[in-house]
């Protein structure tokens, strides 16, 4: 039964991300980046792509790795994250993704940088990795984690890759738990998660992930709330989405600006979710 759920879920994010507003969105806003940025205070919510970059930095810090050392990007996209940490981090990242599409950019991309040995990239499902037994120095997901159909198959194929002491680094969400959130906010969080094909985030109330994390054999350095250095961002979104929103729900289409409509709800009801970074070490 859990291959089947995960397969439907896989044809579930294929769509989402297949979709045109999607695509087009995600290059003309963000270069193809899908993750939030790190805003510094006083910040202004429209430096994204400057946020974006300090995030990824945020990230190189937290996985705290030498020159040379071998990551697993888990749900690359289109490889902007593993490009940035191999140009300003020098680490040797392979990314994995099952869209096809994101694969094919990822490679064009890094071979118009001259990356392509610092930089590898394969269609591959995290709940099945195409790796042997440790592989890998650390590993990351970057808000891809919340797509999983199965979380623990996922943890428990993110440890058998990474070396005994290798770094995993998740920047994720989590959710409030339903009693403490209005019938509203529940209800948008729950639409969010189904149109954008993320089923683990349902899950993932404030505090499971490191509990899951320490089941799958982690030991949990450290879990930090950063929403409110992501927020910015999240508030310019709102703005941003305001017209193809009120396009989609004029049109009855509002399953055609799924992102318009995650944009809203989620600055709407703030209060129903937060964005973390889980810091742990493979003990096996």
């Amino acid at each position: 039964m859990s291959q089947v759920l995960e397969d439907t879920n896989l044809k579930k994010i294929w769509r989402y991300y297949d979709r045109g507003e999607s695509r087009i969105g995600y290059r003309l806003i963000l270069g193809g980046t899908k993750h939030f940025g790190y805003y510094e205070p006083g910040q202004t919510r429209w430096a994204l792509r400057a946020s974006m970059r300090q995030m990824e930095d945020r990230l190189a810090a937290e996985l705290a790795l030498p020159r040379g050392a071998k990551v697993l990007d888990a749900g690359c996209g289109m490889g902007n994250v593993a490009r940035a940490l191999a140009v300003r981090h020098g680490l040797d990242v392979t990314g994995v993704d099952i869209l096809d599409f994101n694969i094919t950019e990822a490679k064009r991309r890094s071979a118009t940088s001259g990356l392509t040995r610092t930089t590898h990239f394969q269609i591959g499902d995290y709940h099945r990795l195409p790796f042997e037994d440790d592989s890998f120095d650390g590993l990351y997901t970057m808000e891809t984690f919340v797509h999983s159909a199965n979380p623990t198959v996922a943890l428990a194929e993110f440890a058998r890759v990474l070396k005994p002491g290798g770094k995993l680094v998740m920047f994720e969400y989590s959710r409030t738990p339903d009693e403490q959130a209005s019938a509203e906010a529940n209800a948008a969080m729950r639409r969010v998660c189904d149109e954008a094909a993320m089923p683990a985030w349902l899950e993932l109330y404030h505090g499971v992930l490191d509990e899951m994390l320490a089941d799958a054999g982690f030991a949990v350095e450290s879990s930090v709330d950063i929403t409110a250095n992501m927020m910015p961002m999240a508030s310019a979104f709102y703005v941003i989405g305001k017209f193809p929103f009120w396009v989609g729900r004029i049109t009855r289409l509002e399953y055609k600006v799924v992102n318009a409509m995650s944009a809203r709800m989620m600055f709407r009801y703030k209060e129903a979710w937060r964005y973390g970074i889980h810091t742990a070490v493979n003990k096996a």
